[in-house]
C-alpha cells in the first residue's frame, strides 16, 4: 500500500500547469467569438485564476479520499489528456474558420 501523499507544493504546482493547458485553449477560442484582444485576455485571465484556485482546493480534497486508487497500468491518461488537446485545437480552427475573424 502507498502511504505517500502528495505536498501542496505539488497540488499548487499540478494546478497551475492545467490552468496553462486551459489558456491555450481557451485564449483562442474566446478570441474566436469576440474578435478583440482586451476582452479576451480578460475573460481568459479571469475565467483560469478561479480554476486554479478551484483545481487546487479539489486536489487537496480528493488527497483524503482512498476511492479508486490502486496501481498505475501505463500511459493511458497521458494519451486521452493528448487527445483531448489536439481536438480542442481542431475544434478552435473549425470554429475560427466559421466566424471568419
Amino acid at each position: 500500500m502507498n502511504t505517500m501523499v502528495d505536498l501542496k507544493i505539488r497540488s499548487w504546482v499540478k494546478s497551475f500547469t492545467w490552468r496553462i493547458i486551459g489558456v491555450l485553449i481557451l485564449l483562442p477560442l474566446t478570441y474566436v467569438f469576440t474578435g478583440n484582444w482586451e476582452s479576451t485576455g480578460g475573460i481568459t485571465l479571469s475565467f483560469n485564476v478561479i480554476r486554479m484556485l478551484l483545481y487546487y482546493f479539489h486536489e487537496r480534497a480528493w488527497e483524503n479520499i482512498s476511492w479508486g486508487r490502486g496501481e498505475k497500468k501505463g500511459k493511458t491518461l497521458f494519451y486521452v489528456t493528448l487527445i483531448l488537446l489536439i481536438l480542442s485545437f481542431v475544434l478552435v480552427i473549425i470554429l475560427g474558420l466559421g466566424f471568419g475573424h
